[in-house]
């Protein structure tokens, strides 16, 4: 086998080149909740709290992981509301490509629950952020029953939430996924999930942000000689003579009159009636293919005259917070390693340092579990089992020992009326 070295210049400018890469990658926000302090950079919401349905977040690495260390914060309580947000140095994306990712995972076998996190701008009240608070990117997995399973990527443009048009089917496990939107100054992006583009287009094509470019021509009318008609009835075609004669029905000539038919009594007899084989329904011509046929007509389109196009469509200007709102009925679902960038690169790389080092681990940690749980069961089953046999053996010592008593009572009962009556045989 022969190696080969490289270049030792190019070699280096390439490492050179990619330090660069990174260093001039811009983070406004990356939370890995690697210490006990992520809770003085996070603002735990009092929504909901008056109704006493304001769930508790924990800090753990979950009941299975590929690091003991590898914190999270995770939703604790079934049935609960929660609210959590962080604040970062006021930014705009404009002339940015804008990076929003972060990892997920739900223990739970999530049923019907999100898992997704905003983007919120402007001035907001923390210790008030709920479920009216107004955000401008909300993206994440939704699973709810067998309909929702989806990643949603909602955009709000001039006050109004627009949801994806596409649909981007979301991880439905109990293993840890990564999940990544991107924007670019193009107003094109692209919805990621462990660093594999899931989809991508245009804001113009997937949002309804803006009126479409074309619309149909509202003032066109189809013209009365356009023939529409793919198939037409055969001209040539002629009913045949006596066609309408033929009956749909026939006597069965193998029906016989019952032997104990009495015609005075039950009326004359006739044969029950059968579908004719020769009827074949009103008669129709054939089709055939219409000569003058000229295709479905359409309407022309045309310039929307209510279009006006928006080059900063992409744009949020006061981006400032990320919060995670969510209702869940079963708790359980644990978020970590969040990302808001202008270098789709240092995202793959976060993903890979994070997600990809451990995702092997913490699916082996994940099965593990899931044996020792199928393993504690059927010994509880076994038990339950071994406990109804003993139920059985003591209920059949007690049928013995009952069938012995009643024996023996028979017994004694026998033998007292042995005795009277030999009482009265010796009074007689």
């Amino acid at each position: 086998m022969e190696f080969r070295r490289r270049n030792p210049s190019a070699f280096s400018l390439l490492i050179i080149f990619s330090i660069f890469a990174f260093t001039s990658a811009k983070v406004f926000f990356e939370e890995r909740f690697d210490d006990d302090g992520w809770e003085s950079r996070w603002v735990k919401s009092d929504w909901k709290k008056d109704e006493n349905v304001a769930g508790e977040w924990n800090f753990t690495s979950g009941k299975w992981n590929g690091d003991a260390n590898n914190k999270g914060i995770q939703t604790s309580e079934d049935y609960r509301f929660y609210a959590i947000s962080a604040e970062f140095p006021e930014f705009s994306n404009k002339d940015k490509t804008l990076v929003f990712q972060f990892s997920v995972k739900h223990e739970q076998k999530l049923d019907c629950g999100g898992g997704y996190m905003k983007l919120l701008s402007g001035e907001i009240d923390q210790k008030k952020f709920g479920g009216d608070t107004p955000y401008s990117i909300m993206f994440g997995p939704d699973i709810c029953g067998y309909a929702t399973k989806k990643v949603h990527a909602i955009l709000t443009y001039n006050g109004t939430n627009h949801l994806i048009k596409k649909d981007v089917p979301c991880e439905t496990d109990q293993l840890t996924h990564v999940y990544t939107f991107i924007l670019r100054p193009d107003a094109t992006y692209s919805i990621l999930i462990d660093n594999e583009e899931k989809q991508k287009g245009s804001l113009y094509e997937h949002w309804d942000l803006l009126p479409p470019k074309k619309i149909k021509d509202p003032e066109a009318k189809k013209p009365e000689d356009w023939d529409d008609r793919e198939y037409i009835p055969d001209p040539e075609d002629k009913k045949p003579e006596g066609y309408d004669d033929i009956p749909k029905e026939i006597p069965d000539v193998d029906a016989k009159k019952p032997e104990d038919w009495d015609d005075e009594e039950d009326g004359e007899w006739t044969a029950p009636t059968i579908p004719n084989p020769e009827y074949k329904g009103p008669w129709k011509a054939k089709k055939i293919k219409n000569p003058n046929y000229k295709g479905k007509w359409k309407a022309p389109v045309i310039d929307n005259p209510d279009f006006k196009d928006d080059p900063e469509l992409y744009v949020f200007p006061n981006l400032r917070y990320v919060g995670i709102e969510l209702w869940q009925v079963k708790s359980g679902t644990l978020f970590d390693n969040v990302l808001i960038s202008d270098d789709p690169e240092y995202a793959k790389q976060l993903a890979e340092e994070t997600w990809g080092k451990h995702k092997d681990a913490e699916k082996a940690a994940f099965e593990e579990a899931e044996k020792k749980k199928v393993d504690e069961e059927t010994n509880d089953d076994e038990a339950e089992s071994d406990a109804d046999d003993d139920n059985d053996a003591d209920d059949s010592d007690s049928n013995e020992t009952n069938a012995d008593a009643a024996a023996a009572a028979s017994a004694d009962g026998d033998a007292k009326t042995d005795s009277k009556d030999e009482d009265k045989h010796d009074e007689l």
